[in-house]
């Protein structure tokens, strides 16, 4: 028998805090809501109210995600308001990859303490990326379970709801041979293959998160923070100007596993990969965990966040317009038989 009064503090969730952790994101999602948001985050349920004025037939594309084991570096770091930001640039990216259009977000975080810093700024990088990519932030969910993390741990996800109108859905259907396939600059690592580069540099005699590196101008725990990007500007403009056969989102399974996701039966990619310049991340991985050249793009973006397929006669067109945007693409392959 428990000597003393057993209480759910006590036992290892702080009710109080947790209800100030959701008021203070109450707030702050506020400056995300558009017109369609109806009532604010508190209730049972989210409301959002769909204008359908501009769709003839128009189609909901949902996904959910989690940015996986960048946590982990976040929290040796002590830096969370980037793993906000990554989180909602996953999901928005991939309904882009369908047409889609972002509506609302809706966020899962689930820790050992209710920590006010690490909450506060996770939820400061939500609503900054829900902002970039007009997309309201309209409820979620904050659980605190000791049981199942250690103090200072913590899980987050992210549902995404999104949509397009069904003639103008972007599917891979339209793929077809002598297709070009243009790659967009990633970041850095975003938010895949995370788990080989932590044993990387844990295991590694000569680094270590804290550690400088001249080519990166950062150490290397910064550089693996570095944010997952958003192309919502560079799909956006893209789809109002050009035909677009298919996109791929290079997330877990790197280039080939993702961009065969979208090719048709019949048909496959043909890649070549001295196209474009990597970022010197995955070189210094490579070298610090001596990674098979195969493993490396099989686990890893290699410096290409997202994958546009085109007819060929476009893809000067499609250059041009990326690098408008003060953005890195480059042609790193095509469609063949």
């Amino acid at each position: 028998m428990h000597k003393g009064k057993l209480d759910y503090k006590t036992a290892g969730v702080d009710i109080q805090a947790a209800d100030e952790a959701v008021r203070h994101i109450a707030e702050l999602a506020r400056k995300t809501h558009t017109p369609g948001v109806l009532g604010a985050i508190g209730h049972f349920g989210a409301f959002f109210e769909l204008n359908l004025t501009d769709y003839q037939e128009p189609v909901l594309v949902t996904s959910v995600d989690g940015v996986g084991t960048k946590i982990k570096i976040a929290c040796a770091m002590g830096r969370y308001r980037g793993i906000g930001r990554d989180l909602v640039n996953h999901c928005v990216n991939d309904i882009l990859c369908c047409g889609a259009d972002p509506l609302y977000f809706l966020d899962y975080l689930a820790l050992g303490r209710m920590d006010g810093k690490a909450v506060a700024e996770l939820a400061t990088g939500l609503v900054e990326a829900c902002q970039e990519n007009r997309c309201a932030l309209i409820g979620g969910e904050t659980a605190e379970m000791p049981d199942i993390y250690h103090p200072g741990e913590f899980d987050i996800a992210g549902t995404i709801v999104g949509i397009v109108e069904k003639s103008r859905i972007i599917d891979g259907t339209r793929i077809c041979k002598g297709d070009v396939l243009i790659g967009v600059a990633s970041s850095g690592l975003h938010t895949n293959g995370f788990t080989l580069a932590r044993r990387i540099v844990e295991m590694s005699l000569d680094s270590g998160y804290h550690k400088y590196y001249d080519e990166l101008s950062a150490t290397i725990g910064e550089a693996l923070l570095a944010e997952h990007k958003s192309y919502f500007r560079i799909v956006g403009a893209l789809k109002q100007e050009v035909e677009i056969h298919g996109i791929a989102h290079i997330t877990g399974g790197g280039l080939i596993g993702n961009i065969r996701r979208i090719v048709p039966p019949g048909l496959d990619i043909k890649i070549d990969w001295q196209s474009w310049q990597r970022p010197c991340i995955f070189s210094i991985l490579q070298k610090l965990g001596n990674i098979e050249e195969s493993e490396m793009r099989r686990v890893f973006n290699l410096g290409v966040g997202m994958v546009f397929v085109i007819p060929q006669n476009t893809a000067q067109q499609v250059l041009d317009r990326i690098h408008a945007m003060d953005e890195k693409a480059f042609i790193i392959g095509e469609i063949v038989h």
